[in-house]
Parts: structure tokens; C-alpha cells; sequence
């Protein structure tokens, strides 16, 4: 309801509809003209912001953190979040990881199985759930039915442990539940006949009595707990895929390591090719790195490439984990896509092609390229020698 002060009265309803009453003109009137009194208020402007305006800010907005993104998901986006913790996170810890789907999949969400014996022997099971609330109790009563009751029956053997997971946290309720197991067992007795009496199959009715109620009894409520969403995005932190699902920028780049005094196997090809560019150039057949003592310029070039390809080499490793499989192989592509062409020209000798090629990656435009904050000058020069030593660039022609 909307409501005005005016002139120390309170009008708690202003409608568009007049039925002629002169007190109701008169009320109109003394709105269309208000007293001197200090009433009304303009409407200030608003505070400006502390923070500098940038040009992704105004493309994307401002940044969001993970746990509030999260809570804006629909059970789609839930489910991708989940395979990839599950994946990058989970999977690791385990001999195998399942996730198990349909009607018939006994309370077990995801399992991951500890030893050769899978069900039948040491594992943890993690229910992972999409509610528009906390998870409360009157959520779990069921999974909680379903893993002591077809354990009894002997589909499996107890998990170890048993992982509750939800988009939008435990409520504060279940919390205490699962903080107290006596608490917790009396609750869910409580709660059977309701809630997992014929709930649990879809052709049995499963009383809590008899051999089923003493092994309720005997079982082990400690098994009962909780992952919390931040500790899970903690653990998805990890993955190749929290930068491009959460954004936040890469992490500061270590210093490349120093350059090995010897030719590894692994640089054998850029290296020989580079020896063929400066045979060419010299006209004079250079058979080894070392010979070059007699060029001082290409030494000190060849010098130059080795750390510049060593450079790459560590763009190449530090990404490797921190974005998804791929990306570092798009940047190359995108360098070759680049280059290629002038690769393709026609030089003098194999050395004027490299400094041309290298010139070109130097000054390509990359800034689309979600690496692109991350490369520097020798890393473009790197990235050259890399698709060299791919076979992909070549110095010197047939």
C-alpha cells in the first residue's frame, strides 16, 4: 500500500478512482500542494563507486563469488558443477568413481569405491541434492532409509561414510541431527512409518520391526555426515574448470626456471632446425650448437630462442591445471593461424624467416584469447619454436 505524509496526516491509500465526494477532491488537492513543512525529501543521487570502472566490469558486471553464483543454479547447472568436483576431485581419492542413475539406484548417488570389492567392500557414497532451500530433514529421511534398509538386505555392505551434498547448504536443523547420532536414529524412527514405510521399494512395505529394527538399532548413524558448499568449491578450486565456471583470473606466474646448459631430447627438433636457418644464412654447414661461437649475433639469437622456448614451456605447465585441456594447444593455434602465412614467404635464407615469423607472433592481437593476460614477449617468441618443434613451422625449404 502505498502511503504519503502530508502535512502531519497519513493517507494510506490513493486510488485512480474518484466517486465525486468533495473530501475525497479536497485530499486530491492538498496532495498537488503540499505544506512547507519538511515532508518530502528529493531523491538524492546515488553514492559513486569506489572502485575503478573497467571494461569487463561493464561487460560482465561485478564479480560474483562462487557461493552466490551457486545458489542462482538451476538443477542442470547443479549437475555439471557436481561431474566436475566429482571428476577433478573426487575421482582421484578412489580406485573407481560411479555416478549411479534411475529408479532403481538403491540411495546411492555417487560411490566411490575404495578397493577391488566396490559395494561389497570399503566405500563412500555422496548424495548430492538441488533443493530452493537448506536440506532439512524431512529431505533425508528417505536416503537414510534407503541405504540401512538395502543394506540389511544385502544389495551392499554399509559405505564408510555417506556425504550429504547440497546446493544450498545443510539447514541448521538436519546440522544438529547430524551432530548428535542418538538424536539422529530416534528421529528417523520416528519419522519411518511416514516417510520410508513405503517409500523405499515400490512393492514392499518396509516396517521398522523385528530382524530389520534390531539391525536399525546396531547401525552405525556415524557414517552420517556433510560436505558444505564452500568446502566443495575449496575442492573444485582445483580443477581445470573453476576459472571458466566461476571466473576470478588466473593466479600469479612463477618465474620460469633457468635455462639447461645441454640440448634436452625434447628440443632436439626447434634446436636442429634453427642450426639448418643459420647454415643457410651463413652459407657455411654449422653442425652443432657450439659452432656458433663464430657468429657472435647467432649465438646470442640462439641463446635468445632456447629461453624463450623454455618460457613457453613454463606458460605451458603453469596452465596445464588451472584451465581446461586444450586451452594452451588454442593459444598455439592461434599463433600458428598467425604466422603461418608469412612462414609461407619467400626469404633469403631460413634466419630471415625466423626473424620475420617471430616479428609477427610479437606483434599478433590475442587479447580474445582467455590467456592472453598471461603471455608474455617470449612466450610469443616460445610458442614459435614449440610449432617448430611440432613440425608445424619450418626455417629452411627443400
Amino acid at each position: 500500500m502505498l502511503q504519503f505524509k502530508i502535512a502531519g496526516d497519513s493517507v494510506s491509500d490513493i486510488s485512480n478512482s474518484y466517486s465525486g465526494h468533495t473530501h475525497n477532491n479536497e485530499r486530491a488537492g492538498a496532495l498537488s500542494a503540499p505544506t512547507g513543512q519538511a515532508d518530502f525529501v528529493e531523491i538524492a543521487a546515488p553514492p559513486r563507486t569506489e572502485a575503478i570502472l573497467t571494461a569487463q566490469t561493464l561487460q560482465s558486471g561485478p564479480f560474483m563469488p562462487p557461493v552466490t553464483r551457486v545458489l542462482t543454479y538451476s538443477s542442470g547447472e547443479w549437475e555439471s558443477l557436481v561431474q566436475e568436483w566429482a571428476f577433478y576431485s573426487l575421482k582421484p581419492k578412489y580406485l573407481r568413481c560411479e555416478r549411479f542413475s534411475g529408479a532403481n539406484d538403491k540411495g546411492i548417488d555417487i560411490a566411490g569405491f575404495a578397493d577391488p570389492q566396490l559395494l561389497n567392500g570399503v566405500w563412500d557414497n555422496y548424495q548430492c541434492k538441488h533443493y530452493d532451500h537448506p536440506l532439512q530433514p524431512t529431505d533425508v529421511w528417505i536416503e537414510l532409509g534407503k541405504v540401512i534398509w538395502h543394506s540389511f538386505d544385502g544389495a551392499y555392505l554399509p559405505p564408510r561414510f555417506y556425504y550429504f551434498v547440497a546446493s544450498r547448504g545443510i539447514g541448521p536443523k538436519l546440522t544438529h541431527f547430524l551432530s548428535n547420532i542418538r538424536l539422529l536414529k530416534d528421529e528417523l524412527a520416528a519419522a519411518w512409518e511416514k516417510h520410508c514405510q513405503n517409500e523405499i521399494t515400490a512393492t514392499q512395505t518396509i516396517e521398522l520391526k523385528g530382524d530389520f529394527a534390531d539391525y536399525f538399532d546396531r547401525f552405525d548413524f556415524s557414517i552420517f555426515t556433510s560436505i558444505s558448499l564452500i568446502e566443495l568449491l575449496d575442492q573444485h578450486r582445483s580443477s581445470p574448470c573453476h576459472l571458466q565456471r566461476f571466473g576470478g583470473g588466473l593466479p600469479q606466474r612463477p618465474l620460469p626456471g633457468a635455462v639447461p646448459d645441454s640440448i634436452a631430447a625434447d628440443e632436439s627438433i626447434y634446436v636442429q632446425k634453427l642450426i639448418d636457418a643459420y647454415s643457410e644464412h651463413t652459407g657455411a654447414v654449422i653442425g652443432t650448437p657450439d659452432e656458433l661461437s663464430n657468429w657472435a649475433p647467432l649465438r646470442d639469437h640462439f641463446i635468445r630462442q632456447r629461453e624463450a622456448f623454455y618460457h613457453a614451456e613454463s606458460l605451458r605447465v603453469f596452465v596445464r591445471d588451472k584451465v581446461e585441456p586444450g586451452t594452451f594447444e588454442s593459444l598455439q593455434e592461434e599463433f600458428h593461424r598467425g604466422v603461418v602465412d608469412i612462414c609461407d614467404e619467400d626469404f633469403s635464407d631460413g634466419y630471415r624467416r625466423v626473424l620475420a615469423v617471430t616479428r609477427a607472433a610479437q606483434e599478433l592481437h590475442i587479447s580474445s584469447h582467455p590467456l592472453s593476460i598471461a603471455v608474455f614477449v617470449r612466450d610469443r617468441h616460445g610458442v614459435c619454436h614449440q610449432l617448430a618443434n611440432d613440425d608445424r613451422l619450418k626455417w629452411t625449404k627443400p
